[in-house]
C-alpha cells in the first residue's frame, strides 16, 4: 500500500505506450503520475522530452533508477515477460500489455515470479474486461441465470488489415518477430473474454489459414473448435480479410441464451424451466405441432443489455484500477496471472493446425515450442526461443 500517486514507467514509447504517457501526463488517470519513459529507439525517446520526466534507453536502467514504482510493458509480444520479470524481481509493480507473451512456458515463468512476490501488484491490460456489457454477461453466467453452458460461439472478423499493414515493419506477421497473426495480435481480448465468461476448454481442434488472403507467414484466419468435456463445445472464428466483418457472440445454456451483437448490445432470454425438462413434458400427440412451430412449450423473459463504453476510457480504467490496487488494495479487474489462458488457447490452436490433430490445452508446451522454433529457424531472421 502507498499513500502517494503511483509513478509509472512506460517501457516502449510507441503507439500504445505513447498514448498512456500522454494521458497520465495530462492527469487523466487517478492515482497515477508519469515517472519515466524508456525506449531503445532514440527518436521515440526524444518524443518524450516534453513530459519532463527521466528517459532511458533500456528497461534495466529505468528499473534501477528509483524513478518509478511500477512499469507497463508496451513492447513486442515476446518481450512482455522479460520486462515484467525484471520489474517484479527488482521490487516494482508490473502491468503487461496483451498478450501476456507468445508461448505458455514463458508466461508460466512470469506467473511463477509474480507468485513469489505476492506483495507486488501484477496485472494485464485486458481493457475489454472493463466493458460493462461483458461484466454483466459474466455476472449472468456465473449466477446460473441461463443454466449450465452447453455451447458458445464467437465470430469476430472485424479486424480488417490490408496487405500494406503487414509491410510496415520486418518483424510484423512473422513467427520470430511477432509470434503469430490474428490470434496473437488482434483477438487476444476476445480469447480472454471467451474463457473468462465460458471457462477454459480441455482440448482444441483448429483450422488456420497461414497466409490465406495475405502474403504473410502467420495466420490471417482461424476457426477453432473447443471441447470442454461432457458434450460442451465452443467455436471461435476470426480473420483479418473480411471487409464487411461480423462480431457475434452466442452462449447457449440449459435455461436460456445470450446473443451479443457488435460487443455493444446483448439479448438475454431466460427460460422458466430447464430445456430437458421442457422436452420431457411434450406428449406424443403434440409432437407435430411442436416441430412445426405451432405449440408454445415454455415461458420465457427477454432482456436487452446496452451500455456506453468508450474504447480509450477502457484502457484508462485498467490503469486507474492498477494504481488503486497498489495504493489501497482495490481488487484487480485483470490479474496478470489470467494472461496465460488466452496464450494457451492460441498455442493450442497453432499446434493443432500445424500437426493436424486435436490438442490438449495443457501439457503440450514442449511440442508447441519445438514447432514454433522450427518456423522461426526457417524464417532465418530472429533467434529461436527457449
Amino acid at each position: 500500500m502507498t499513500e502517494g500517486p503511483v509513478r509509472l514507467g512506460i517501457v516502449g514509447h510507441g503507439v500504445q505506450g505513447g498514448s498512456y504517457a500522454r494521458a497520465i501526463h495530462a492527469g487523466e488517470v487517478e492515482g497515477m503520475v508519469l515517472g519515466a519513459v524508456c525506449d531503445r529507439n532514440e527518436s521515440k525517446r526524444e518524443a518524450a522530452h516534453g513530459y519532463g520526466v527521466p528517459y532511458f534507453a533500456d528497461h534495466e536502467a529505468m528499473i534501477a533508477s528509483g524513478a518509478v514504482d511500477a512499469v507497463v510493458a508496451t513492447v513486442p509480444h515476446f518481450q512482455h515477460p522479460e520486462v515484467v520479470i525484471a520489474a517484479l524481481e527488482a521490487g516494482l509493480h508490473a502491468l503487461a500489455e496483451k498478450p501476456a507473451g507468445v508461448y505458455a512456458a514463458q508466461v508460466r515463468q512470469m506467473n511463477d515470479v509474480a507468485a513469489a512476490h505476492p506483495d507486488l501488484t501484477y496485472a494485464i491490460m485486458f481493457n475489454q474486461r472493463t466493458n460493462p456489457l461483458y461484466r454483466r454477461i459474466k455476472e449472468i453466467v456465473d449466477g446460473g441465470e441461463i443454466g449450465a453452458i452447453r455451447r458458445s460461439s464467437w465470430i469476430i472478423t472485424t479486424w480488417y488489415r490490408p496487405q500494406v499493414y503487414y509491410e510496415q515493419s520486418a518483424w510484423r506477421a512473422t513467427w520470430g518477430g511477432e509470434g503469430g497473426g490474428v490470434l496473437v495480435n488482434q483477438s487476444p481480448h476476445q480469447l480472454d473474454l471467451w474463457q473468462w465468461i465460458c471457462g477454459m476448454p480441455k482440448t482444441v481442434t483448429a483450422k488456420l489459414g497461414f497466409g490465406f488472403r495475405r502474403e504473410i507467414a502467420v495466420e490471417d484466419e482461424a476457426t477453432i473448435l473447443a471441447d470442454y468435456g461432457d458434450g460442451v463445445t465452443g467455436t471461435f472464428i476470426t480473420a483479418t480479410h473480411d471487409l464487411i466483418g461480423t462480431d457475434r457472440f452466442e452462449i447457449l445454456g440449459d435455461r436460456g441464451k445470450i446473443v451479443v451483437e457488435g460487443s455493444a448490445r446483448a439479448t438475454v432470454t431466460r427460460l422458466d424451466k430447464d430445456e430437458q425438462e421442457i422436452s420431457a413434458a411434450v406428449p406424443l400427440e403434440d409432437v407435430f405441432r411442436v416441430v412445426s412451430g405451432g405449440s408454445q412449450l415454455y415461458e420465457s423473459t427477454s432482456e436487452t443489455l446496452e451500455f456506453a463504453s468508450q474504447w480509450g476510457g477502457q484502457h484508462m480504467e485498467v490503469l486507474r484500477n492498477f494504481a488503486a490496487n497498489i495504493r489501497h488494495g482495490e481488487p484487480l479487474i485483470a490479474p496478470g496471472s489470467d494472461g496465460i489462458n488466452g496464450v494457451k488457447l492460441a498455442n493450442a490452436a497453432h499446434l493443432s493446425a500445424w500437426l493436424g490433430r486435436e490438442v490438449a490445452v495443457d501439457g503440450e508446451d514442449e511440442s508447441y515450442l519445438r514447432e514454433l522454433n522450427s518456423r522461426i529457424r526457417a524464417e532465418g531472421q530472429f533467434p529461436e526461443r527457449s
